[in-house]
């Protein structure tokens, strides 16, 4: 099975549209592997897959090794030519990656990202969904879906400092520069990993089924931060994603916009919590979320105040 791939069978999905920060356009999303996530996700025979092995995490790590594999190196060129990537971002030339995957966790330029005078800033590149209060979140990507906080904190005590609070979802595609960020200057705690199946979490998948956010391994990271209480910061597995990579170190004092780590191959996201009434979240972010429309911004431009 062939990852990015056309399947012979179709099914009905309305395009993936967001509203770009930049631009003020409403752009389509180019969908990495669309064929084979609207099989997976809406194909009677996809969906028997998807609940085989699919979903299971071997499945995934077993792609993610594929694409450490130097004949991938191959796929680097045209990878950067069909979704119109500016290589002048790289911090090192697009012919020095070794393989498919040093090319998708790859560094950019300082000066490609820089960091907003804002408190509080976008700690990836992506698609953003941001609400003042995540227990009154409902229909994101699909009328009818509520977001369930507690079951995607997975402690009853973190869930009890952070009911009420804001949230914000980042939501990285494969095309998306894939190291996060820390959205304000604070002391992190030990990352803890929460176990689970990996599950896409494109649009195409979340419209059938939200629960993956909080069924998908992931990880959980507490920021205390000197202004602006504690920070909760979660990673989401996905499907392909061959690993997290944690890069900071915990218990050390941080810079806004500093480095926290990377996802190896696939799509993945990010999640932001904030504890009630410690931030305002920009405008456009609330606007356009109200509306159940992603905000393209890039890592370190602003978030909230």
């Amino acid at each position: 099975m062939t990852i990015g791939g056309n399947q012979s069978r179709k099914c009905d999905v309305k395009p993936i549209t967001y509203r770009n920060r930049y631009t003020g356009e409403l752009e389509t999303e180019q969908v990495y592997g669309e064929g084979f996530l609207k099989w997976a996700y809406g194909n009677p025979l996809g969906k028997i897959a998807l609940h085989s092995f699919i979903k299971r995490p071997f499945f995934s790590k077993w792609y993610g090794r594929r694409m450490n594999h130097p004949k991938t190196r191959s796929k680097v060129d045209p990878f950067i030519v069909d979704y119109s990537m500016n290589t002048k971002d790289f911090l090192d030339e697009a012919e020095s990656f070794e393989h498919f995957n040093a090319f998708f966790y790859r560094k950019l330029k300082p000066e490609a990202r820089p960091i907003a005078d804002a408190a509080v800033v976008f700690p990836a590149d992506g698609r953003h969904l941001g609400f003042e209060n995540a227990e009154e979140v409902a229909g994101v990507f699909v009328k009818g879906q509520q977001w369930n906080l507690k079951q995607l904190i997975d402690d009853d005590n973190l869930y009890k400092e952070f009911a009420n609070g804001s949230l914000v979802l980042s939501r990285l595609c494969p095309v998306d520069y894939h190291r996060y960020h820390f959205p304000l200057a604070g002391i992190p705690s030990e990352t803890v990993i929460i176990n689970g199946p990996l599950f896409s979490v494109s649009p195409i998948a979340l419209r059938k089924n939200l629960n993956y956010m909080w069924q998908n391994k992931r990880t959980r990271t507490i920021l205390d931060t000197p202004n602006h209480g504690k920070v909760l910061i979660m990673e989401i597995g996905a499907t392909c994603v061959g690993s997290i990579h944690q890069t900071y170190k915990p218990g050390q004092t941080i810079e806004k916009g500093a480095e926290k780590g990377y996802f190896a191959f696939g799509g993945s996201s990010t999640i932001t919590i904030f504890q009630k009434n410690r931030v305002t979240l920009d405008t456009d972010l609330l606007e356009h979320s109200a509306n159940q429309q992603e905000l393209y911004a890039k890592m370190g431009d602003s978030m909230g105040k």
